[in-house]
């Protein structure tokens, strides 16, 4: 399916596990009915929130062939495939093209950082070989480097690219970044409780954390900012703002796999070297389903 025209919401997948550690493929599935029976408008796996840089290639390309065949193409599936190594970006992204998916999420490199050129030519060096649209994704709290306003810019006209996912979290950065807002090139909103804000600037949507557990209340706050319903979306973005920042009280996705454990729709297991939850955060966020009605 086509993304360079996405709006909505799109669902950052978890992955999940079985008690032994292996990936939990019928889970998988049941997570995929889940968000087509809610509205999720896409989805995308191997990003931060599924655990990707804990998982082997094998695991990564079987996660992304089971999504894509329950998926039947129905929405457009998105795979994360950055790395700190271009090459290894590379590989995988080609992996994944060849695996059937819609388009692809590429990370600045992470650790290793870059200067402003090579982390132009870190993403040129995917967007050169690949046939499918690419999303960019700036996240500097987590690799501690960010895309510069000059390669947003040089980037946003490559043909390969088709938005950027900014998760700064710096409402500066994303006014700054919506000046090279067109149909070829969108914003999504990589910070739930921004949602709103960067809709403002012009965005199309979001990659949500948020989705995992709610995705009708989070595909529905973006479909009535864009139908011109300010007034609703900016109260759903509002009224679950205890959920959100609740799903975030702890490094993601631990948080969010907790909920879903809780929702019954998961077991409740991690890569290291994520570990549980602790007692008062795990009440906070038990707290906040109960509030959003998502439990009993």
């Amino acid at each position: 399916m086509d993304i360079t025209n996405l709006t909505g919401s799109v669902v950052a997948l978890v992955t999940p596990f079985r008690e032994d550690g292996s990936v939990d493929f019928e889970a998988l599935e049941r997570l995929v009915d889940f968000h087509l029976e809610n509205g999720t408008d896409a989805i995308l796996v191997l990003g931060t929130t599924g655990e990707s840089s804990t998982m082997t290639d094998a695991e990564d390309y079987a996660v992304a062939e089971c999504v894509i065949e329950r998926v039947a193409g129905r929405i457009p599936v998105i795979g994360g495939a950055g790395s700190n190594a271009t090459e290894e970006s590379l590989n995988k992204s080609l992996g994944l093209q060849k695996r059937g998916i819609d388009g692809l999420l590429l990370i600045t490199p992470y650790y290793n950082k870059s200067n402003e050129e090579g982390i132009y030519r870190h993403f040129t060096t995917v967007l050169d070989k690949v046939d499918v649209p690419c999303i960019l994704y700036n996240i500097p709290g987590r690799t501690g480097c960010s895309i510069s306003e000059k390669n947003v810019a040089r980037l946003s006209r490559h043909a390969n690219v088709c938005g950027i996912k900014e998760a700064s979290g710096n409402i500066a950065y994303a006014t700054t970044v919506a000046r090279y807002l067109s149909d070829d090139f969108r914003m999504y909103s990589g910070n739930d409780d921004m949602v709103v804000p960067i809709l403002s600037l012009g965005g199309s949507g979001v990659i949500s954390v948020w989705a995992n557990v709610a995705p009708k209340d989070t595909h529905d706050m973006v479909a009535a900012w864009l139908a011109g319903d300010h007034e609703a979306a900016l109260a759903l973005q509002l009224d679950n703002l205890d959920l959100i920042h609740a799903l975030f009280c702890e490094v993601n996705p631990i948080p969010v796999k907790v909920a879903l454990a809780e929702m019954g729709l998961i077991t409740e297991v991690y890569r290291q070297p994520l570990w549980p939850m602790a007692a008062a955060n795990r009440e906070r966020l038990v707290d906040a389903l109960k509030g959003a009605g998502l439990i009993g």
